[in-house]
């Protein structure tokens, strides 16, 4: 059976027209009834999305309505659902958020009681139930459950935090950090300033609507600016969920998912603490990044696009370290998962006090990357077989061999095809993306076959 509902993470759409509470609902009641436990304790975790409080209520019910209890912990980042998900033995925890989308998307991401993502063939048994003609199982449960405040829960992932990285000395050190209006607005300010950082806080007054607007990992203009105009010497941004962090330096410059990654991987291997030295991540990483790691003598594993292969690989290579040009990075040995925050401070500790404009962890190439939105799955994927793309591509992956390299793929969550081109010059970089581009938006656009 293929999985009708969940994508590459969690159950994902508008909320009110496709992710309504009925669907919320429903998955609730079918993942509990799944469960092993005659009471299973669910834990519920939403980030500040408007319609975060109507499908917190709709999972409660379902949750409930299947006989087990709820516990609802408010906002929180995503990641810190794992890590109290096996601080307090929970069976089963449920995060409400869609990452980096506008508000008026929303998703579910469910964690078994490891803290580790559902693993597919569960996401499938969770439809079957969901699609049967009696999805209560034609009975009224042996108890109706309860629905419980979980409190303390924030104090108890900045506890985690602090845990991990108590050894960390801020002091001293400016930081900027843009919330994006999401669930990190209260965490992330809280244990730098504990670690004694001097902090400067964009983004941090939530109203329902304006997580991710203009801000927060996805769009990097008013952290720079204001790095530009204060005394702060970097700068991080996360998403709206937490799971992602990226970084500004001090002269402006960004600093993406691989090179925050590649520094993280060269302290680790340095440190004697990186697991089988070597990482995951994805073939969105840019060229220069597996020369960067050969260097150090870490192995690299590419996976496709989606945290959730990444950690695949990593589980699968007993490895601790790995992730995505994003920006989403996972290091198992804090959390089952990415988190933005946690990455953040590993950044610091892998600098050492030592500026971010003076990285060399590696040396990128230039990096196009077009993102052309289809009309729907099916003219997605007719665009990728149209024999001038299939033309286009081979030219250009001839021009750039043992050089630099081209990707079209269709992405996982939205119906748009992603172009990306790198090579060693930007002008070369550009021509060869619009050249693939043009053929893509032409295929989009013209008429059919």
């Amino acid at each position: 059976m293929v999985r009708q509902l969940f994508g590459t993470d969690g159950v994902r759409g508008v909320a009110g027209e496709f992710l309504t509470a009925e669907l919320a609902l429903s998955l609730a009641r079918a993942a509990v009834r799944l469960s092993p436990e005659p009471r299973p304790r669910v834990l519920i975790v939403r980030d500040t999305r408007e319609s975060g409080e109507m499908l917190e209520a709709a999972l409660a019910a379902g949750v409930t309505a299947a006989g087990g209890d709820a516990y609802l912990a408010g906002v929180l980042p995503t990641p810190a659902a794992p890590l109290l998900l096996r601080r307090h033995d929970f069976h089963l925890a449920a995060v409400i958020s869609a990452s980096h989308n506008p508000y008026e998307d929303n998703g579910i991401k469910l964690f078994g009681p490891d803290g580790f993502k559902l693993d597919d063939d569960t996401e499938v048994a969770i439809e079957a139930v969901m699609m049967a003609p009696h999805p209560d199982g034609g009975r009224r449960p042996a108890r109706i459950g309860r629905v419980r405040t979980f409190h303390g829960a924030l104090e108890d992932y900045l506890r985690e935090l602090h845990t991990r990285f108590g050894a960390l000395d801020l002091g001293g050190q400016r930081i900027l950090l843009d919330c994006a209006h999401g669930a990190t607005y209260r965490a992330a300010p809280e244990i730098f300033r504990r670690l004694g950082a001097e902090v400067t806080v964009l983004c941090d007054r939530p109203d329902g609507q304006n997580i991710n607007a203009g801000c927060g990992s996805t769009h990097l203009g008013r952290l720079t600016e204001a790095l530009g105009t204060g005394d702060s010497t970097l700068g991080f941004a996360f998403d709206g969920d937490g799971d992602r962090v990226l970084a500004v330096d001090g002269a402006g410059i960004t600093v993406d998912g691989d090179e925050l990654i590649a520094l993280a991987a060269r302290h680790l291997k340095a440190a004697g603490a990186l697991w089988g030295d070597g990482v995951a991540v994805t073939v969105m990483t840019n060229y220069g990044f597996q020369a960067a790691m050969a260097d150090a003598g870490i192995e690299v594993a590419q996976t496709a696009v989606g945290d959730r292969y990444v950690l695949d690989e990593l589980r699968r290579r007993g490895w601790r370290l790995g992730g995505e040009q994003s920006g989403h990075i996972i290091d198992l040995a804090f959390a089952p998962g990415g988190d933005g925050i946690a990455s953040a401070l590993l950044i610091l500790e892998a600098l050492g006090g030592a500026d971010l404009r003076d990285r060399d962890a590696m040396e990128k190439l230039p990096q196009r990357l077009v993102n052309l939105r289809a009309g729907d799955r099916s003219a997605l994927t007719a665009a990728l077989g149209a024999p001038a793309v299939i033309a286009a591509i081979a030219a250009a992956d001839s021009e750039l061999a043992g050089r630099g390299r081209v990707l079209v793929r269709a992405s996982g969550t939205e119906p748009l095809v992603r172009v990306m081109v790198e090579a060693p010059t930007v002008s070369e970089t550009d021509a060869h993306c619009a050249e693939i581009a043009a053929a893509v938006e032409a295929a989009l656009t013209g008429p059919p076959g």
